[in-house]
């Protein structure tokens, strides 16, 4: 865990200002953002003029909920370069979703959001422990993905030395790990466990590494598993929260003295929490969908943008910003089986309830005479797989499938397999969900 002994640089002013004078700078840079927007892109201008709404309207920070919310659709209609709200010559980096579900999703940045979002992933890793002169492995993917590049500038902002993997190789990654002794990791929590296991098939053991902090996001994951990356590891486990959209990694992160959310950087990110399904605009401390308003970007300024992540916010702690609640899913990634809603970290939690379990599992989705069906691939840790017995097995299948029932109220078919036996993740998020119900009805 942390050294309380190493030496805790002085906050950004603004990580300590009254709630006040946070008020009154988001004001200031919201009115700007949003006349930035009307002014240079002409689908927020007709997108502002059909609601009714004009840039002065904003008298104060609540009047932003008058302003239509803005979706991915929006996006990908204007693929690739009409959100743009700066000559295309003057963005100097472009990056794009995978565009698994349609066109990509295309970002740019100017010369100050590129040095914008480097201070403050710098911000982000000073908080999570990170100092000058640390080393730092970055494992999340280099490219058109804003992770890898994100971190890379960032740390390299703070000062440290950056080691730029990237996914994949994962001997190699474990190799350098051990030949470089870096203090600072920075992954998805599912190659994390990856990365884990490859070190113990390697003979050697995780605790023992020189990682002591580990900056993980780009996935849902919940403090069970938090928990179990720290016990496995003797590291720091901190949340990071971005998205490509609103900037990348570097939009919330964790202080690594409280561990209890992300903190908003609000001084550049103005957040909302929404009814999904009206829009309606909740109160802080409810439950709901996450929506953005960027405050300083110059090429690509997004305007309550709907994340689909569903968190809460939360009052100020460690840092002088609200903070958000752990992702609990994705309002357009929610499951609906036979009337129950379910998230998969839903199922984390339970799994990671019994010791015996491993973190690798997978939700199987069929559809049986016109009913939805749900079966959990969960693998069971190496010593109680060679230990247990059939009946052994079976019973905390039966277990599982108890608590799953009991807990979240969806019936299912538990089947505890193998270490090793679900697949593994060389680069980016984990597959959790196989939804063979759209196969089964072409």
């Amino acid at each position: 865990m942390l050294n309380p002994a190493r030496s805790t640089p002085e906050l950004e002013p603004i990580e300590t200002a009254s709630r006040d004078e946070l008020r009154a700078l988001q004001l200031e840079r919201l009115k700007w953002s949003l006349g930035h927007a009307y002014e240079h892109v002409e689908h927020y201008r007709r997108r502002f003029d059909a609601a009714g709404v004009h840039p002065s309207d904003l008298k104060e920070l609540t009047d932003l909920g008058r302003f239509p919310l803005m979706t991915k659709s929006d996006l990908r209609e204007n693929y690739p370069f009409g959100l743009f709200a700066v000559p295309r010559e003057k963005v100097l980096r472009i990056h794009a979703s995978s565009g698994t579900t349609g066109k990509p999703t295309v970002v740019g940045y100017t010369a100050r959001d590129l040095d914008i979002w480097a201070g403050l992933v710098a911000r982000s890793i000073r908080a999570a422990g990170g100092r000058q002169g640390d080393m730092v492995h970055i494992a999340y993917g280099y490219g058109l993905f804003t992770g890898g590049l994100g971190a890379h500038y960032g740390a390299e902002r703070l000062g440290c030395t950056v080691i730029p993997m990237s996914g994949g190789q994962t001997e190699k990654q474990v190799q350098l790990i051990q030949d470089f002794k870096p203090r600072i990791i920075m992954v998805t929590p599912s190659y994390m466990l990856v990365l884990l296991e490859e070190m113990v098939r390697q003979g050697f053991d995780p605790r023992a590494s020189s990682l002591r902090i580990g900056i993980f996001g780009a996935e849902p994951w919940t403090n069970a598993m938090r928990a179990e990356i720290e016990s496995a590891s003797g590291i720091d486990a901190v949340d990071i929260y971005g998205l490509s959209e609103v900037m990348g990694p570097g939009v919330a992160s964790e202080c690594v003295e409280t561990k209890d959310g992300p903190v908003i950087w609000e001084d550049h990110f103005y957040p909302e929490i929404i009814d999904p399904e009206s829009g309606r605009v909740l109160p802080d401390g409810e439950e709901g969908e996450l929506v953005f308003t960027s405050l300083t970007k110059e090429a690509f300024p997004v305007i309550r943008y709907r994340t689909r992540d569903l968190t809460r916010l939360l009052p100020p702690t460690a840092r002088s910003m609200r903070r958000m609640d752990k992702i609990t899913g994705r309002s357009d990634d929610m499951l609906i089986i036979r009337g129950v809603n379910l998230f998969p970290t839903q199922v984390e939690e339970m799994i990671l309830r019994n010791p015996e379990l491993a973190p690798h599992y997978q939700l199987i989705i069929t559809r049986e005479a016109h009913l939805d069906a749900l079966e959990i691939l969960v693998e069971m840790r190496e010593p109680a797989w060679v230990a247990s017995t059939d009946a052994q097995r079976d019973a905390a299948a039966n277990a599982l499938q108890h608590h799953v029932k009991a807990y979240i109220g969806v019936s299912a078919t538990v089947r505890v397999v193998a270490p090793n036996a679900i697949e593994r993740t060389a680069v980016g998020k984990a597959r959790r969900v196989v939804d063979q119900r759209k196969r089964q009805t072409v």
